[in-house]
């Protein structure tokens, strides 16, 4: 029986359907991979212990990602394509965690993603820190492989 260890959460990359370029793979941050149930509750007529919880739509957090800013990216320009001639063209993309001889491990697709927000970070001439651009998207919905 193999030992069991958990994986490193630092090797990965993002693929976007709309890109084939390496560096628009690499993210500093990759966050809202959830999933959540809402949930509606029903009251029995004679039962007072408790009400009935019943799994009614599928939530999906938006998927927030980070990196160093790139002067040149599709990624990009997709995201000012939507906010500047809000052109939504939708894009499917993968999250893939490797492990230590880059193999994938787990892959997340994430379908229908689009742009929802474009942030990049302050400029200060009083610090010599990298300028970090934060894209987050809103999908539909992911499934895992």
């Amino acid at each position: 029986m193999a030992d069991y260890y958990p994986p490193w959460g630092f090797y990965y990359k993002v693929e976007f359907g709309i890109s084939k370029d390496a560096n628009d793979a690499r993210f500093q941050s990759v966050s809202g991979l959830s999933v959540e149930y809402d949930y509606e509750s029903l009251k029995e007529g004679g039962e007072n212990r408790f009400e009935h919880k019943l799994p009614v739509r599928t939530k999906y957090a938006d998927m927030v990602l980070k990196r160093g800013m790139l002067s040149d990216s599709s990624v990009i320009k997709w995201f000012l394509d939507a906010f500047r001639d809000r052109q939504f063209t939708p894009a499917d993309i993968n999250v893939v965690l490797m492990n230590e001889q880059g193999q994938p491990l787990r892959t997340w697709k994430i379908a229908h993603a689009i742009p929802k927000k474009w942030l990049v970070s302050d400029l200060n001439a009083n610090e010599s820190s990298v300028v970090i651009e934060t894209m987050e998207l809103t999908y539909r919905y992911f499934t895992v492989q």
